[in-house]
């Protein structure tokens, strides 16, 4: 069955011509299932939305989310939870599928742009924002299938197809658009409206934010052709209109490496499965050779009139945007290509983010024109790292925190063979009986759970810590982060920072713990803070704890189990060369350090002695051939029943020494223990991985 002929595309085309009717009959179904009534039967749309896409034709046509499900299918959306290392999808759908989609979406296409549902986005978490997808010049609406699946776990996933023979004006296009915010808008007036442009589509976005101040709009611009006339293709488009037919098919041969970088399009499936041995490359040549063909379909996609209009459209919508800019007042993220052969996308972006009022730029240096067809982008980790992903009106650190995903996981740096092999983490847990053994099994797997240990320099401890819970145990765990980490915009620490978000970093505060807690979390927590990870020479596993610790009296409030561990192997990896108190004797570097520190944020101002001096400041280091990390997770502290002990001063302060104490026992411990480690050094370590098992299976000492 073609796309013309699909039931839902004849059923929402007639829809589509009567727009002012489409609003009151969705008000009417959402007014009929708040009084428990069942207006509709749409049944055959979501049995049709579940099945593959070999079965039947990709797009069943929305125009909005609310007609696509029926309530049965709304209320398992709704209990459902997203867990760690949960399926994106990434890989599953590639550029060929975009490419023999495309070319079925293009079959006895005839009637007027319209919104579709890819299949694959599947039905999305409770309260997901809608998000609208605009594409770039070819029309097709197939550009996110890399991404379908992600995005449509967590968004409600609506695709612009405008057809090949279709001659919208932009003012049109603009329009349709427009009424589908509207829609929404009046729908759920609390929510944000996301709006997802490529090339082209970035131009339209941006006119429509400059057109709708006061609408809650997000804007994910992937390589904007809002810098259309500084192209270095602008001045060979009047040539082009010029083009004989019969050369124009040749042209459409040579426009393609323009485009993207067919590499790096071929690379996806590669990522997906994190694999990087030879024969993964072997299969990669074999498939990039064998689907390159698939390419060259931009004659079709684009007949020489079609490429013409867009062309205008094109120039038109740039203009348009460019001159409204001072009016956008929508939260803007742009995905700019470093190797744009099409339009300078990194400098545009840098030009966006000075014109515009909340503009975050992220610029992936080896990418193409197609970013979002080609591997590297992942275009759901850009929007979670640039914490514009929100439910609501306002952004919950918490509530709107999305787990990283398989391959968020597998693709990360601290997952990478290397970065494991030089950490080198062997980590151990306590038993309730009080048995040591290697590994996390002492550590409960139901929480809340609250970890508090000792940082090492530079927090890095952190990093080995959380992948092992992810690894092991598949749980979450949600450090507690100085507030200033989430407000660096700087572009040489910016991947250091994705990590950190990405991998649960919550901003420290009381309200937040409050909230992890509640939600029986695991949780991070390190009482010593900035000073202990920012520490002196000579002070290497040495505690910085205040004096009193109201995070006690919290885990005694919900009932969480406490586990107290402490963490070596700083001496080994780095050695101080220049700390904060020889900065400080320098003039010079101390003005650079009190500039730095100015407006900035100390979490603990106002306790005294040494942990309130927490000035953020970058010692100087001198790297060591690794050592090795060792981490020891003391007696589990369970403090369930003992809620009635809140208001008992000396309890609360004995379970807080009692913590600490357990932190000092434990570093002690291994600073002794790992002297029996004979696989301690990066040397020793590499020797045996050559002969023996993987890196989870390096010996350490006998516990």
């Amino acid at each position: 069955m073609s796309l013309r002929t699909h039931p839902s595309a004849v059923f929402f085309k007639d829809m589509w011509k009567n727009r002012n009717l489409l609003l009151t009959l969705i008000v009417a179904c959402r007014l009929a299932k708040a009084l428990g009534a069942d207006f509709f039967n749409t049944s055959s749309v979501v049995e049709s939305s579940t099945q593959t896409r070999s079965e039947v034709p990709r797009a069943s046509l929305s125009i909005n989310r609310a007609s696509s499900v029926n309530k049965k299918d709304t209320d398992v959306a709704s209990e459902e939870l997203l867990e760690a290392l949960w399926d994106d999808g990434y890989g599953t759908q590639t550029a060929k599928d975009y490419a023999y989609i495309a070319m079925d979406l293009i079959k006895h296409d005839g009637g007027p742009p319209r919104w579709f549902c890819p299949i694959a986005c599947g039905i999305p978490l409770k309260d997901s924002p809608i998000l609208l997808y605009i594409p770039g010049i070819d029309g097709t609406g197939t550009g996110l299938v890399v991404h379908e699946k992600a995005l449509g776990k967590v968004f409600h996933v609506q695709c612009l197809h405008i057809p090949v023979q279709d001659r919208t004006p932009l003012e049109g296009l603009i329009q349709i658009v427009e009424e589908a915010i509207k829609i929404e808008n009046k729908l759920s007036p609390n929510k944000p409206i996301y709006i997802l442009g490529e090339s082209f589509g970035g131009a339209l976005a941006l006119a429509i934010a400059a057109r709708n101040p006061t609408i809650d709009l997000i804007l994910i611009l992937a390589n904007p052709a809002t810098s259309f006339e500084r192209s270095q293709a602008y001045p060979v488009y009047p040539l082009l209109k010029a083009l004989p037919q019969e050369h124009y098919t040749m042209f459409s041969y040579l426009m393609p490496p323009l485009l993207g970088d067919f590499i790096k399009v071929a690379m996806v499936p590669m990522d997906a499965n994190g694999a990087n041995d030879l024969s993964s490359y072997l299969q990669f040549l074999v498939n990039f050779t064998k689907d390159l063909p698939l390419f060259s379909m931009l004659a079709k996609i684009l007949p020489q009139e079609t490429l013409k209009w867009r062309i205008k459209l094109v120039e038109l919508a740039a203009a348009y945007a460019n001159s409204r800019l001072h009016a956008i007042t929508a939260q803007v993220l742009v995905l700019a290509s470093g190797k744009d052969n099409l339009v300078p996308s990194k400098n545009e972006g840098q030009r966006l983010s000075r014109l515009l009022k909340h503009c975050n730029v992220r610029v992936f240096e080896k990418n193409g024109h197609t970013i979002l067809l080609e591997n590297g982008v992942n275009v759901l980790s850009a929007i979670k790292t640039s914490q514009m992903y929100r439910r609501f009106s306002k952004h919950d650190a918490i509530n709107d925190f999305l787990p990283p995903s398989m391959t968020e996981f597998k693709t990360s740096p601290i997952e990478s063979r290397w970065y494991r092999l030089l950490m080198g983490a062997a980590m151990f847990s306590t038993m309730g009986d009080g048995k040591i053994v290697r590994g996390l099994s002492g550590i409960p797997d139901v929480g809340p759970v609250l970890l508090v240990g000792n940082h090492m320099l530079w927090g890095f401890d952190v990093f080995p810590l959380v992948s092992q819970f992810l690894r092991e145990k598949k749980t979450m765990v949600h450090g507690l982060a100085h507030p200033q980490f989430f407000k660096i915009h700087d572009p040489s620490v910016i991947p250091f920072l994705n990590i950190v978000k990405l991998f649960g970093a919550i901003p420290v505060s009381g309200k937040n713990l409050f909230s992890l807690l509640a939600r029986k979390s695991h949780t991070l927590l390190y009482p010593g803070g900035l000073r202990e990870a920012l520490h002196r020479k000579g002070e290497d596993s040495k505690l910085f704890w205040p004096e009193k610790q109201e995070f006690v009296r919290m885990a005694v409030k919900f009932g969480a189990t406490i586990v107290p561990f402490g963490v070596v192997g700083e001496d080994d990896i780095s050695q101080i060369i220049i700390d904060y108190n020889e900065m400080t004797r320098i003039p010079f570097v101390d003005q650079m350090l009190s500039d730095l520190n100015e407006g900035k944020t100390n979490v603990r101002e106002g306790m005294g002695g040494e942990i309130g001096k927490q000035a953020l400041h970058l010692p100087i280091l001198v790297p060591k051939l690794p050592g090795r990390l060792y981490y020891l997770f003391g007696k589990p502290i369970r403090t369930k029943g003992k809620e009635d002990m809140l208001d008992d001063k000396d309890y609360i302060q004995g379970l807080y020494l009692q913590i600490k104490c357990e932190v000092e026992k434990n570093v002690s411990y291994l600073l002794v223990k790992r002297k029996e480690d004979v696989y301690r050094g990066l040397v020793e370590r590499v020797a045996w991985l050559t002969t023996n098992g993987s890196l989870d299976q390096i010996p350490s000492f006998d516990p």
